[in-house]
């Protein structure tokens, strides 16, 4: 029985501390998102800069943004922007996209841009964040 009780206490204690390092880790991607300001803006009012803005990246087509002019490497490249395309790219954008205009060294760190990701991914294409 102690065993059964140890182990609903581990599933419940685990359960609860999951929105927590959500929370956190959004909390790290904007941080992370400070070395993008420079170019990019993201959330309500958002404009675009030397870069496009990012709000509503999750499940955008490469090169869509409106009003950002765009490489044609960018509008050709077939991409449409997820988790894991995201992640590829943000490590050497220039690999991903050869003639992006993003001069960018990437970020290597795992942690970094999975904290990257949750943070922009979260803001919906009028830089609400999602529900």
């Amino acid at each position: 029985m102690k065993k059964l009780t140890f182990g609903t206490l581990m599933i419940l204690t685990v359960a609860a501390a999951a929105p927590a390092a959500m929370a956190q880790d959004v909390a790290a991607g904007k941080t992370s998102f400070n070395k993008c300001l420079a170019c990019h803006a993201i959330g309500e009012g958002a404009k675009n800069k030397v870069g496009p803005e990012l709000n509503g990246i999750n499940g955008r087509k490469s090169g869509t943004a409106p009003d950002y002019s765009y490489t044609d490497a960018n509008k050709n490249s077939g991409i449409t922007w997820d988790e894991a395309t995201f992640k590829e790219y943000i490590k050497d954008p220039k690999a991903k996209i050869p003639g992006t205009k993003m001069a960018f060294a990437g970020i290597k760190n795992e942690t970094e841009i999975n904290n990257l990701w949750a943070y922009v991914s979260q803001f919906d294409k009028d830089g609400k964040v999602k529900q």
